[in-house]
């Protein structure tokens, strides 16, 4: 059986060989390896491209986030053939059974566009991360962590895209990733999108994956990840068109004036000009990878 999987990497050439290394020891699916690299500075490409040269490598010049720098793995598979997509992250591991069971759910229904795994934190005893997701525009917090009542697939407004098997027809119906939120929420967009179309984001619970969020950098997550997500919610607004949208202007509004300020109070200044920026940024319009821009507002000289 066919598949396409698609590695992002970005100055992490050891969790993608890692990543590859999982891949090819599957035994009954064939995959195609599709690597693309972010532009990284840290030798990744030639590491990559020596110690894995059976990989299709793509370099990208600059730095396209995380929803272009996948689009343009996707383009490249969806040239070759019509196989199922699937979107995997370098610091996520899903066994090859589990790959499977998504492809059976995804062939079941065509109206099933979209299909992921529960996934699970790497500590033991595991902490589920997220059995699928709802819309950021009305929660806060938008993964689903309860455990399903069952192993019957189920219907969710978006499937995260750490592990993502993609339907490449409902690409071709809804688009790719929108590259104005550069990194997050643009797999959720995708989705709720699609949905418009007719096209069902589905998690298997009889399919399990492990992500390793330890290895995130701290720094990283309290400037770029608190920028991009307060940001990007203002553009999913835009985007989808909630009624009414002065209300949902209204509520992210204050919301990340409270969370600003509260941040602010409690000693962490970095995230909250961070998220000061990101509520700017988002009703001023300004989309798009702004990751030199916010590294140099909220970090102190010596970290940024």
């Amino acid at each position: 059986m066919e598949i396409a999987v698609i590695i992002l990497n970005w100055n992490a050439a050891e969790d993608t060989l890692r990543c590859i290394q999982a891949v090819d020891g599957w035994h009954t699916l064939r995959p195609t390896l599709w690597i693309v690299d972010n532009a990284s500075s840290d030798g990744s490409p030639e590491r990559i491209a020596h110690e894995a040269p059976h990989v299709r490598l793509i370099r990208n010049a600059t730095n396209e986030g995380f929803a272009g720098g996948n689009n343009r793995g996707i383009e490249a598979a969806l040239r070759e053939g019509q196989s199922p997509l699937l979107l995997l992250n370098n610091d996520a591991h899903i066994a090859e059974a589990a790959v499977m069971r998504l492809l059976e759910t995804l062939e079941s229904d065509p109206h099933i566009g979209f299909v992921g795994p529960l996934l699970y934190a790497t500590d033991m005893p595991p902490t589920l991360l997220s059995a699928g997701g709802r819309s950021p525009i009305h929660h806060h917090h938008s993964h689903i962590t309860a455990p399903p009542p069952s192993t019957a697939p189920f219907t969710v407004e978006y499937v995260p895209g750490t592990v993502l098997l993609i339907r490449p027809a409902a690409l071709q119906t809804v688009g790719l990733l929108n590259e104005d939120y550069f990194f997050t929420m643009e797999v959720a967009a995708l989705c709720l999108r699609a949905a418009r179309k007719g096209y069902r984001s589905v998690i298997d619970p009889r399919a399990r994956a492990t992500h390793a969020l330890e290895a995130r950098p701290s720094q990283l997550r309290k400037t770029l990840y608190a920028y991009y997500i307060i940001r990007n919610r203002f553009l999913m607004i835009r985007e989808l068109r909630p009624r009414p949208i002065s209300a949902f202007y209204a509520f992210w509004m204050l919301y990340s004036t409270a969370l600003a300020l509260k941040l602010r109070l409690t000693g962490d200044p970095q995230a909250a000009r961070a998220i000061w920026m990101g509520l700017r940024d988002g009703l001023g319009g300004r989309f798009g990878g702004q990751n030199a821009r916010v590294l140099a507002h909220c970090l102190p000289e010596s970290a940024a």
